[in-house]
């Protein structure tokens, strides 16, 4: 049950100061907060890389941008930016804020700025004894004790203070207009509808988490020889030349493979009305993964082992890695320079996980499968 104070609160801040894949993975825990304390509103404070989600998760009523210093990807910073937005949360009156952290970022410069901003709850993991900068706070048990996936983490926090939901689901809705876009832009690639449609997504922010291309033009082949498909790349404008190269790759291996790309053309939600309507998504571990677990759609996760954290959530999915001693480097870029993680899994793996996930799924939809479709594998201890 919700403490008397925090059942109160009608203004709240959370705080995710991450990219779009970190903010989804919190949903979950945002919907936790908003049905536990009825008619309250929720202001997001997130950085620039996951503010577009923002707009797709119903439990969120309003967005405020934050570059904030103390987070990696702020790039240069003016003190005047800081000292603005103390000021303008001041003036918003939040009666409560909650931070959001992965168990490596300390939570407390976000509380010193809510303490600045006069926010009087505030709630938080935490390493070290806080003080007054949290009302509220839960001891980090994270690494040293146990590590939980960045979900659970998020539901646990919110659960200290008696918000809890049933629906542990990540959360994103569709806009029409982004649906009708897909539908068009498929038809437009004279895709034939009556097969299978998978998605390939072969970027990632982090080169440590990135499947080798070579590897992707060989699985794509697979595919193409293994069942009658569609496959489409998708990936952002930087990700372009990746994209095309990939698909040069694919095309000399196999000069007959029919591969489409929308590499550079979809905004997020259009993504995810095109994911909505795919067999499968076949990814590197990055927002689009999570994505697909929002939208319960299947993936094939090709999860570099540099955090365990991030598995696809309560979705059908197989997650392809090789064990490694190197294991949870939490590193952008492999410090052993070999990414061995990754570029052991042989592409004949991906293309048998995807016939495996497609035959599940007509399984489960003749009503012959047991339990469903498998969750995530489990991750080398």
């Amino acid at each position: 049950m919700m403490s008397d104070a925090w059942r109160k609160a009608r203004n709240i801040l959370c705080i995710r100061l991450d990219n779009f894949g970190d903010v989804l993975m919190t949903t979950p825990a945002l919907r936790a907060l908003k049905e536990s304390s009825a008619g309250c509103r929720l202001t997001l404070l997130v950085a620039p890389a996951g503010a577009g989600v923002a707009s797709y998760i119903p439990e969120i009523d309003d967005t405020i941008e934050y570059a904030a210093p103390w987070m990696k990807s702020s790039g240069m910073h003016d003190a005047a930016l800081d000292l603005g937005m103390i000021a303008r949360l001041r003036e918003r009156h939040f009666d409560a804020a909650v931070i959001f952290t992965a168990y490596s970022q300390s939570p407390l410069p976000a509380a010193m700025l809510c303490h600045l901003a006069e926010i009087p709850l505030c709630l938080a993991h935490c390493h070290e004894n806080p003080y007054h900068l949290l009302s509220d706070w839960l001891h980090d048990p994270e690494p040293q004790q146990l590590i939980r996936h960045e979900t659970r983490r998020q539901l646990d926090l919110v659960a200290a203070i008696g918000a809890g939901t049933r629906n542990e689901r990540l959360s994103f809705a569709l806009h029409p207009d982004d649906l009708a876009w897909a539908i068009a832009h498929l038809g437009a690639r004279d895709i034939d509808r009556s097969q299978a449609l998978f998605l390939l997504h072969p970027g990632g922010t982090a080169a440590s988490r990135r499947y080798p291309p070579q590897h992707w033009a060989q699985a794509a082949v697979g595919l193409s020889r293994s069942l009658s498909c569609n496959l489409i790349f998708t990936g952002s404008a930087a990700e372009v030349p990746l994209v095309d190269g990939i698909i040069e790759h694919a095309r000399h291996l196999h000069p007959g493979v029919r591969l489409h790309t929308l590499a550079g053309e979809a905004s997020l939600g259009q993504l995810a009305a095109v994911l909505s309507l795919a067999s499968l998504l076949i990814t590197n571990n990055t927002g689009p993964a999570h994505l697909a677990a929002a939208l319960g759609k299947p993936l094939v996760d090709l999860y570099a082992l540099t955090n365990p954290q991030h598995t696809p959530w309560k979705t059908p999915s197989r997650v392809l890695f090789q064990d490694v001693p190197c294991r949870f480097c939490y590193k952008s870029i492999c410090p052993q320079g070999h990414h061995h993680c990754l570029t052991l899994v042989e592409p004949a793996r991906v293309v048998d996980a995807a016939l495996d996930l497609l035959a599940l799924q007509a399984e489960n939809a003749t009503g012959h499968a047991e339990d469903g479709l498998p969750l995530a594998t489990s991750l080398p201890s």
